[in-house]
């Protein structure tokens, strides 16, 4: 009988972590998922707004932005100094503590970002 998958290790206590696609440590990973993605000449960005699953309090989410985490970090602390806000970079997405859509929209095409939303 043949086993489905060879490369999926089962405990290892040399290397920790390991990527479930790739069978390599996590800090190593090969996998397409970790590659960043180029920054787009033309960036569109989506404006929503949410409050569920946070207590009530609303959050401005920024999504449709290119994977790419030293964009992503440096537009969200430009937006949180220029809003005098707080708010963090998950995945994709920027969120911003409070609702800011109507200032993001005269802030963004300043940054050469179109928004849609």
């Amino acid at each position: 009988m043949t086993r489905p998958d060879p490369v999926r290790l089962v405990y290892s206590t040399g290397v920790g972590r390991v990527c479930a696609t790739c069978g390599w440590p996590s800090d190593q990973c090969k996998c397409s998922s970790k590659a960043e993605e180029k920054v787009p000449s033309k960036v569109v960005v989506k404006l929503r707004l949410e409050k569920k699953g946070r207590g009530g309090k609303m959050v401005t989410v920024l999504g449709g932005l290119p994977g790419n985490s030293d964009f992503l970090e440096g537009l969200a602390k430009d937006l949180k100094k220029a809003l005098g806000t707080g708010g963090s970079v998950v995945g994709a997405t920027i969120e911003l503590q409070g609702e800011w859509r109507e200032r993001l929209r005269v802030l963004l095409p300043s940054k050469n970002l179109s928004v849609k939303g």
